[in-house]
């Protein structure tokens, strides 16, 4: 028979089955009635002749069944029929159908829903070509990552032969003025191969190019999208139109595709080449060209390893030449850090998300094991059902693929609302997750978060149909006419009981690595910052505009910028709830970059190659006040702290205790940046703050005056403490600014106790995680641990009638059922205890102040586990207690 025939039969068959059915016993008919005919002639008789042709062929019905069976629509017909009886089968069991399919869904649900959070951040390649090749290189100081110099730049760009080309960038923050209200944007200034090196090109316009760089060049821009579309409504004519920044014209000369993916500043939205003199390099080394506050990127030629570029970069920072001089702090002595792109934005976040995935994965393992906990309980209740269809002639194999069908059609119900549960969750993942996670703008359920929850189904429905098949196939099908099922059923009870300690043992792992986690944040978050946050206003303020700039042919302009703030700060104080004000250049524990603030420094007594890298926050006076930042010795900064008054700095305990030790460091002098200035005399030591997070110790700090400072910050934060709630001073505090100057932008306004949410927010997001997946191991163990003490009960109903009859007390069966689950959980909890150890220590880098084998941590687990077994276990053990003797002995 043709293929096409095959195939045309095959559905006529399937959408016309009765008339297909006729038209195979016809064909049947015909046969036996031509086998017949053959007989006949050779002289049998009629009867004779039939009877020989049953003979040949067999019986008419049976023929028809056997040539129904052939085809690949009768596959199709059979499973199809297994699937409406599967369907059947669970429709009559809406209890253990309902639990069932939810327990899937919150495993397959909150693995999908991880996964599709990790995916682009950790697996899915970046969306650049060839994105593989593109490396981050950084300074390196004792194994920390540094920004590189512009210098640094120019001398690995022009010596390497292994990449195709090499840039830098840093943030820029321009402010665009002329609306209501003036609006800074989110910015990078690059070098011209910064789009080169990702491989991406403007969608409009042209690319930047080695012209366009330098502070000479023409002023120009390149636009994202989004940014187009605000300013100009997606007008395609904008190549060439100006737009004012910074109080100067900039030309849009390129507009960015739309799905362009900045992973390096997600939030950037205007482009503009860097503005530094190449002929600085060489000359003096006090210079913008020379601080280490560039990030830097590099595409590898076609063919080149990341092994070669590497190496061949490590072999330039050993060997300086003359023609590059370098400084002591881009000296490139420590060699350099090269990483590629996609590991090098994830480094941060990549102990956390892999330590969720584990969790999830254990979360989707409990769930597994529940379900399939429940499977083998029911297909030991169902021994006498397989045991009549046996001895009616179905075969082994024809029960197995029966429960395999019924395992996968539960599975795939739980796995469709799994994949609802995940579109939600990964909602709630994106809104739940810190800022600083990175490419969180590419986290959705796509196809690959699709393919991975198939997968999933198709596997678990697969392996929870094997199982209880297995189990079925090493008995004989005819036990089950010879005994109840209720005895039948004692064959599966240790896997069960096994099972459960597997789950207990596996929800004591996520409860340890929970436990740990919440005992982490307590200590963090009882850790004192170095000031007072409650009732406390930050607002960013940023000048711009050319009346600050301070150039030969306007000078002033640093004394004008100084004016406006002071002049801010008066009008600010004057709000009503106002209780005091002052400013600074540096917020702790904010987005502030700390390289922006990070100053060498040297006390007289130390030699040139000496110091320290200490915070310089340049302040106004009453700053410490507003804060709440204690004095420990000498006075604070104050109104006496004038331009042309000696230059007084604070040093924080930390500092004075590193360098002075128990000495009294007052009246000491120090430089604060360039060597070149004058002495600064410590007047004062002030409490530790901390500037970057919670947990790290990085305190040592200087406190400048910003009458003395020998620049003039173009950016401060002030800081309004508030009689009552700090948050309503926002609209007058603003007017207060404003009423100075209307063209300078206000952003980043959020009270301090918000600001300290913020900066541990990634801590917090995993706590959150790992605590959900805990509770809910917590609840899927002990659903387990109840089912299988109830089916224990069920089956042991006879011995317990008999112990009461013997005169067992109800307080004798509550103890027996009691023991016999807390062993179980004893057991999880033995064997937990190795996999908590191995998954305490694969979470240590998330702790802060608490051992991977906290006490506090790993017993309060245990007795949280111990409860919740006990409420388990006490309702099958209550239920033993009121068991009727008489009907117990009665039971079959």
């Amino acid at each position: 028979m043709s293929l096409w025939r095959q195939v045309t039969r095959g559905f006529y068959g399937l959408l016309n089955r009765a008339e297909g059915n006729r038209r195979i016993d016809d064909e049947v008919r015909h046969y036996f009635e031509e086998a017949t005919a053959a007989y006949r002639e050779r002289g049998l008789s009629e009867e004779e002749a039939q009877r020989a042709a049953r003979r040949e062929l067999g019986n008419p019905n049976a023929a028809g069944e056997q040539v129904r069976s052939y085809g690949w629509e009768n596959t199709v017909r059979t499973f199809l029929f297994d699937l409406r009886f599967a369907a059947r089968q669970l429709r009559r069991s809406p209890g253990f159908t309902i639990i069932s399919i939810f327990t899937l869904a919150l495993g397959i649900g909150a693995s999908t829903a991880i996964f599709s959070a990790i995916n682009p951040i950790l697996f899915k390649p970046l969306p650049y070509p060839h994105s593989s090749r593109i490396l981050t290189i950084w300074n390196s100081w004792r194994g920390a990552r540094l920004e590189v110099a512009f210098g640094t730049w120019r001398e690995l760009s022009e010596r390497n032969h292994s990449f195709e080309s090499m840039a830098i960038f840093e943030p820029w923050q321009p402010t665009i003025t002329g609306r209501d209200e003036p609006q800074r944007l989110e910015g990078q200034s690059v070098s011209s191969d910064f789009f080169d090196v990702l491989g991406v090109a403007p969608l409009l316009g042209r690319d930047f190019r080695t012209s366009d760089e330098g502070s000479n060049a023409p002023k120009v821009v390149i636009l994202s999208d989004k940014l187009w579309r605000q300013l100009f409504r997606g007008d395609p004519g904008v190549i060439g139109h100006a737009v004012k920044l910074d109080g100067d014209d900039y030309t849009v000369i390129g507009v960015m595709p739309r799905g362009f993916d900045n992973v390096l500043s997600p939030s950037a939205e205007i482009w503009a080449p860097e503005e530094y003199d190449s002929s600085q390099i060489t000359r003096e080394f006090n210079t913008w060209e020379w601080g280490n506050h560039l990030r830097m990127v590099g595409r590898l030629r076609p063919g080149v390893t990341r092994v070669v570029g590497t190496q061949e970069l490590a072999a330039i920072a050993r060997t300086p030449w003359s023609q590059f001089p370098r400084p002591r702090w881009a000296s490139l002595q420590h060699g350099l850090i090269i990483d590629s792109l996609q590991d090098d934005i994830a480094h941060t976040v990549k102990p956390a998300l892999l330590a969720v995935f584990g969790a999830v994965i254990i979360l989707l393992a409990i769930a597994c094991v529940n379900v399939l906990n429940l499977l083998l309980a029911r297909s030991a209740q169902r021994s006498g059902e397989f045991a009549v269809r046996g001895a009616l002639g179905a075969s082994r194999r024809r029960i197995l693929r029966q429960l395999v069908t019924e395992s996968m059609l539960l599975t795939f119900l739980g796995g469709v609302l799994g994949v609802a549960a995940a579109i939600g969750g990964v909602r709630l993942i994106i809104a739940l997750s810190p800022a600083e996670l990175p490419r969180l703008n590419a986290i959705a359920f796509d196809p690959a978060a699709f393919l991975f929850a198939s997968a999933l189904i198709t596997v678990i429905g697969l392996a929870a149909g094997t199982v209880p098949a297995f189990h079925i196939s090493r008995n004989d099908l005819q036990s089950g006419l010879r005994n109840a099922s209720r005895r039948i059923a004692n064959a599966h009870l240790w896997t069960r009981r096994l099972l459960v300690v597997a789950e207990v043992a596996l929800a004591f792992v996520l409860l340890v690595s929970a436990g740990l986690l919440l005992r982490s944040m307590q200590r963090l978050l009882a850790i004192s910052p170095g000031f007072t946050p409650s009732r406390l206003l930050t607002m960013q303020v940023v000048t711009s505009g050319h009346q600050f700039d301070d150039l030969p042919a306007n000078p002033g302009g640093a004394d004008r910028r100084r004016r406006f703030f002071r002049e801010a700060l008066d009008a600010v104080r004057r709000v009503p709830g106002v209780d005091s004000a002052s400013f600074t250049s540096l917020l702790p524990l904010s987005d502030d970059p700390p390289v922006v603030g990070q100053y060498g420094t040297q006390f007289e007594d130390q030699d040139s190659r000496s110091g320290y890298n200490v915070f310089r926050y340049a302040v106004s006076p009453g700053y410490c006040q507003t804060m709440g930042i204690a004095l420990i010795r000498g006075r604070l900064l104050d109104e006496r702290d004038t331009a042309g008054a000696p230059q007084a700095a604070l040093i924080s305990e930390s500092l004075a205790r590193h360098h002075f030790g128990v000495l009294n460091p007052i009246g000491s002098r120090l430089h604060v940046g360039p060597n070149d200035r004058p002495w600064y005399t410590v007047v004062g030591v002030v409490g530790n703050v901390k500037q970057t997070s919670l947990a790290i110790d990085e305190e040592d700090a200087v406190y400048l005056s910003t009458e003395q400072t020998w620049f003039a910050d173009d950016t401060l934060s002030f800081l309004i403490r508030a009689r009552g709630n700090a948050a309503d001073l926002v609209p007058a505090a603003r007017a207060a600014i404003w009423s100075v100057d209307k063209d300078q932008p206000i952003v980043r306004v959020v009270t301090m106790d918000r600001l300290m949410g913020i900066s541990e927010a990634q801590r917090r997001f995993t706590l959150i995680l790992f605590e959900a997946f805990g509770i809910a191991a917590l609840l899927l163990a002990a659903v387990g641990l109840y089912g299988v003490l109830s089916g224990n009960v069920s089956e042991r109903i006879q011995e317990i009638g008999v112990r009461m009859a013997l005169g067992a007390t109800r307080g004798d069966i509550v103890a027996l059922v009691l023991r016999d689950g807390m062993r179980l959980t004893t057991f999880g909890v033995v064997i937990g205890l190795c996999g908590a150890f191995a998954a305490s220590r694969g979470i240590v880098s998330l702790l802060f102040g608490t051992s991977a084998l906290d006490p506090v941590s790993w017993i309060a687990m245990i007795a949280l586990l111990a409860a919740v077994a006990v409420l388990a276990c006490w309702i099958p053990a209550w239920r033993s207690a009121n068991i009727d003797p008489s009907s117990a002995l009665r039971a079959d």
